[in-house]
């Protein structure tokens, strides 16, 4: 476990310098409606795991989803009332910050609309903060999530997602660097001003759009 502990350590420290240096940056801006691949990226057929050295281990009866802050509904719901929410088919391809890009990538989930029509934000809400199960956490504009391609996965390519990857159920946010899509998700609060998360606070973009490279702050 130490040399785990460690190996993440410097990974992180890693990332960190990353973002201080601008790695990967190309200085370039891609069209997302010509452009599959976004600019500094590279494709791969792997699906790379990265964390923060913790991947919790969950089974359906232990996760819970919590909702709160500037909402009018907040809500608890445990995997049964989870599953029993309209669910979708979802198509996308995903980039990381790292520089991979993964093409087709089939999901089953809840749309993010549906949970947004369950909570109902005021009109006060204007950001997300998502919380996993690891301490991890990262800010969505609200802007970003209401949309028909976002949504909470429990399946992908035709397998219950594995827990290295965010099982039971992760957050999908295609259309941004893919550290906005958090795995093991725990909580979400409604904000009415943005906040960093956990890399946001160490030096990487506060919305994170491939196409733009937003990278880093």
């Amino acid at each position: 476990m130490a040399d785990k502990d460690t190996e993440n350590e410097k990974l992180i420290r890693t990332k960190e310098q990353w973002a201080k240096t601008g790695r990967a940056l190309t200085g370039t801006e891609g069209d997302p409606t010509r452009d599959r691949r976004p600019p500094g990226q590279h494709v791969t057929d792997k699906f790379p795991v990265l964390d923060l050295g913790i991947q919790p281990n969950l089974s359906t009866k232990d996760w819970s989803l919590s909702v709160a802050g500037q909402v009018a509904n907040p809500l608890k719901w445990d995997w049964a009332a989870f599953m029993a929410q309209e669910q979708a088919t979802f198509l996308n391809d995903i980039h990381c910050v790292t520089t991979w890009s993964r093409y087709a990538n089939t999901w089953i989930g809840v749309p993010m609309r549906t949970l947004l029509r369950a909570v109902q934000p005021l009109p006060t809400a204007k950001y997300l903060m998502l919380k996993s199960y690891d301490g991890y956490s990262t800010n969505v504009p609200l802007a970003d999530v209401d949309r028909d391609d976002v949504f909470i996965g429990h399946t992908w390519q035709g397998e219950a997602l594995s827990r290295e990857h965010g099982g039971p159920a992760r957050v999908v946010v295609p259309h941004l660097y893919f550290w906005k899509s958090a795995k093991w998700l725990r909580h979400i609060t409604f904000l009415d001003r943005d906040q960093p998360g956990y890399w946001e606070a160490r030096g990487y973009h506060m919305r994170g759009d491939p196409w733009k490279e937003e990278r880093y702050s």
